[in-house]
């Protein structure tokens, strides 16, 4: 029987080999005919961030991404580099009722925006330092999966994200118990991968992508190529 390691390795080997670099987390830029902006992977560039804005953006964007999917994300992001909400010091000058509509594609407005001034006095606080796991769960509005993006995403700190998407198909690969916590599956990955950084972004990119194709339906559960890949 393989070992739940090397089980690991063989998925996120399998999974690359058939999707690729993701290139997460996806940043604000203007697109190659100057006609707009819109929200770009970088395959294989690992540098982004690369300044306090960035940082700042993929955070907002790892609150924003709660209970939704990303293409409405994308468009509240929009919304709020159009009013310069994506700036520690302007969110606050922003009417609440304003920044409410700005974010509103991306559900749970009313919240959502509360969760954002909260994260936004925590992040000035910070002062460029690096926080804690510990730290961001203190803040209101940021769950597990939440700290764990903005950690690895937004700061380049091994943290593994698990999602929903990672129970589903672990679960029905019996490599993980569908009603485990949060941490207990964390730490199943964390202990049996190597820590290391593009290996962390990319897997959880990866399981996200492959999610899309085989996890959104129950139907097509038995469906995933997984399944005979650990069977060989």
């Amino acid at each position: 029987m393989i070992h739940i390691k090397a089980k690991l390795e063989l998925i996120y080997k399998s999974l690359y080999k058939i999707y690729g670099p993701q290139g997460w987390w996806p940043i604000i830029k203007k697109n190659s005919k100057d006609t707009g902006i819109a929200c770009t992977y970088h395959p294989e560039d690992y540098h982004i961030p690369q300044n306090k804005s960035q940082i700042y953006e993929i955070c907002i964007g790892a609150i924003l991404t709660q209970n939704t999917a990303w293409k409405n994300v994308e468009k509240a992001l929009i919304n709020l580099h159009q009013i310069n909400g994506l700036n520690p010091k302007n969110i606050n000058k922003i009417n609440f009722e304003e920044l409410k509509q700005a974010i509103r594609p991306a559900g749970y407005f009313n919240q959502k925006a509360k969760k954002i001034q909260q994260f936004n006095e925590f992040f000035q606080n910070l002062k460029n330092k690096t926080p804690s796991r510990e730290n961001l769960l203190n803040v209101w509005g940021i769950g597990p999966e939440t700290a764990d993006s903005i950690l690895l995403y937004a700061y380049k700190q091994t943290s593994f994200v698990i999602d929903v998407y990672t129970k589903r198909i672990f679960s029905n690969l019996g490599l993980i118990d569908e009603n485990m916590k949060y941490d207990e599956v964390k730490s199943i990955f964390e202990q049996n991968i190597k820590s290391d950084l593009i290996i962390y972004q990319e897997y959880h990119a990866l399981i996200v992508e492959h999610a899309k194709n085989f996890y959104n339906k129950k139907s097509n559960y038995s469906k995933d190529p997984l399944i005979k890949i650990l069977q060989k």
